[in-house]
């Protein structure tokens, strides 16, 4: 194998470098941290071998271009079926029938994926890859540990969403035990009061947690609810890699790191990822192409930003890939935005509209003309880097999360589902950078929160913790600092811990591409 490209700022070469296998859970959310861990890897020398599903895969190809995926020395893309029927949709696909799927079809499907590699790896062909030596599976794809038990080799975990998410899951059986979860009945689920009930000894979560705070998959009057057993499952076979990464930093979720790791592998933060990898690798080298935005990113956004905008003034709205509301709640935000009075980039995906097509009416668009600009898909993070944006309307993902503190944006934050609930707690409460919208929105009120954050007293001390939040996050992804130490760790301890299998695969002399 020849010398690494220099550009790509790795280690000198050796003649077979380990293989690491990185499987995402299929949605944009868990795609995107996965895939830069993977370069992050890439630049220590790796094979990488990165797994997307069938579909997704179709749909990289699509918003990228067809040679988008081609041509990175020593990383390549690879496609197992999900077990979903055939679709070309360009959208999220069903999440509780997707993750029934993947727990339950898709062990044989990576084991077939592994055998051909490895087949691959000892034909001795020009171009062949070295033998896999590593799995890292996202926290969510557990059959993951299954398969790298199965062929002998290392398994470290990638948690891609926050701590405090994490922990809330965990405490889901918990729940269960004590009656609270599944709800007796239908009503318990819009009962404010039942919502507000206080979860005591919910390890690693701040005192307070709600019923309303945990992760929202509990919020089920069905005890066989998929979602609520898919992440009482995974959460528990979170025992069975060799290490967790979680795409955070020690400042933030310290204290909730810290009380989970007691029943846990080893925990590791390595994030927030989209600092470590700035910090890691040389802009402009090889791996800048590679992309992981499923949905065709639209042009000329950030020359809009750089169009006379002051700094702070303008408002930048996406509720990310998977949230859907109704064309009221839709119309509400749009006379919201107009009413701040405030210039706002928004990104209307086409499905964001339950059930139907996302149309503004002729009179929204003539009230905001000049000071508004609709995309569908944006590069997100270079939107909330620029100094132009001085807010964030979000629904509290923990990448949209962890990009606007990278950013030192504050955020509102409107929660769908998932541990997005627990963002936004956590986002208001404990590290004071953001404010809830009301599970109803209403355009008044959120017209007057926007002037408050943009311009108001508590909207300056939300400014300023999110400028300490934001100096913190880079201070942890510098080069030596805690990110890279920390995946330093799970490199030398775990992933090269059996670099040469005993499960009959041989180096070939030529294996190395």
């Amino acid at each position: 194998m020849g010398s690494l490209p220099p550009e790509e700022g790795a280690a000198p070469a050796v003649d077979t470098p380990p293989h690491v296998v990185c499987v995402p859970y299929p949605a944009q959310g868990h795609v995107t941290p996965m895939l830069k861990l993977a370069k992050l890897l890439h630049a220590r020398g790796f094979h990488v071998t990165f797994v997307n599903t069938e579909f997704n895969h179709r749909r990289l190809l699509h918003s990228r271009g067809a040679g988008a995926l081609d041509g990175i020395h020593r990383f390549r893309f690879a496609a197992i079926p999900d077990g979903l029927p055939p679709s070309d949709a360009d959208a999220t696909q069903d999440v509780p029938a997707l993750c029934h799927s993947t727990m339950t079809t898709c062990l044989p499907h990576l084991l077939s994926l592994l055998a051909r590699l490895d087949a691959d790896s000892s034909s001795g062909s020009a171009g062949a890859p070295p033998p896999v030596t590593c799995l890292v599976a996202d926290g969510v794809m557990s059959f993951a540990y299954d398969a790298a038990r199965e062929i002998g080799v290392p398994c470290a975990a990638l948690w891609t969403a926050s701590a405090c998410g994490l922990a809330g899951y965990r405490h889901y059986h918990r729940l269960v035990e004590r009656g609270l979860v599944p709800f007796k009945d239908e009503a318990q689920l819009a009962d404010g009061a039942y919502l507000d009930t206080v979860v005591h000894g919910a390890l690693g979560m701040c005192d307070g947690v709600r019923l309303r705070d945990i992760p929202s998959f509990v919020r089920t009057t069905d005890p066989d609810d998929i979602m609520l057993n898919f992440f009482i499952h995974e959460a528990a076979r979170l025992s069975l890699p060799n290490a967790i990464m979680v795409n955070t930093f020690d400042d933030l979720e310290g204290p909730t790191l810290d009380a989970i790791g007691t029943m846990l592998p080893p925990l590791y933060t390595v994030g927030p990822l989209l600092l470590h990898e700035r910090h890691a690798l040389p802009e402009g080298g090889q791996l800048d192409s590679l992309g992981s935005n499923l949905w065709k990113e639209q042009d000329g956004l950030l020359e809009w930003l750089n169009g006379g905008r002051a700094p702070r003034s303008v408002v930048y709205v996406n509720y990310g890939s998977i949230t859907v509301m109704t064309n009221e709640q839709l119309l509400e935000f749009a006379w919201g935005l107009a009413g701040s009075g405030y210039a706002f980039v928004w990104n209307i995906r086409p499905d964001l509209v339950k059930g139907d097509t996302a149309v503004l009416p002729p009179e929204f668009l003539a009230a905001v003309e000049g000071r508004a600009l609709l995309t569908t898909w944006c590069p997100q993070e270079a939107v909330l880097a620029h100094e132009a944006v001085g807010l964030f309307l979000t629904h509290s993902g923990w990448n949209s999360t962890i990009e606007s503190i990278s950013a030192g944006v504050p955020m509102l934050s409107w929660p769908f589902f998932a541990e997005q609930q627990t963002n936004c707690r956590y986002t208001c409460t404990e590290w004071g950078i953001g404010m809830e919208i009301g599970g109803e929105v209403r355009r008044a009120e959120l017209a007057e929160m926007i002037r408050e954050v943009m311009a108001g007293e508590k909207g300056r001390e939300m400014h300023r913790r999110a400028t300490e939040w934001k100096e913190k996050a880079i201070a942890a992804t510098l080069p030596s600092g805690p990110a890279e130490a920390n995946l330093d760790k799970v490199v030398n301890e775990v992933l090269l811990s059996k670099k040469e299998r005993s499960s009959g695969v041989q180096n070939t002399t030529n294996a190395g591409n």
